[in-house]
């Protein structure tokens, strides 16, 4: 899990992670796959930007598992979304 969330906090692709960690590209594949399939529970962290503040287009979330969501800036899909949320405990 620990080299699964350093390639997607790299931002490079698995192919150029890999090569460049010695690792066998079908065996993370394998295993960021099963960690997946084993659903663990959702954890959110706090970030802070120390750039200055600019108009923003939405949030971007990053899991461990190293999927992205991109909330758009509007009240209302921030709404659905925390409800959603809220019917999954």
């Amino acid at each position: 899990m620990e080299r699964i969330a350093q390639q997607v906090e790299s931002g490079r692709s698995v192919r150029a992670f890999c090569k460049e960690n010695d690792l066998a590209e079908h065996a993370f594949y394998y295993w960021r796959l099963k960690f997946r399939r084993e659903q663990r529970p959702v954890t959110f962290a706090l970030v802070e930007s120390m750039q200055p503040a600019k108009e923003s287009s939405g949030i971007e979330l990053v899991l461990v598992q190293g999927d992205r969501l991109r909330i758009p800036n509007d009240a209302a899909t921030l709404r659905l979304l925390l409800n959603v949320l809220r019917e999954q405990r």
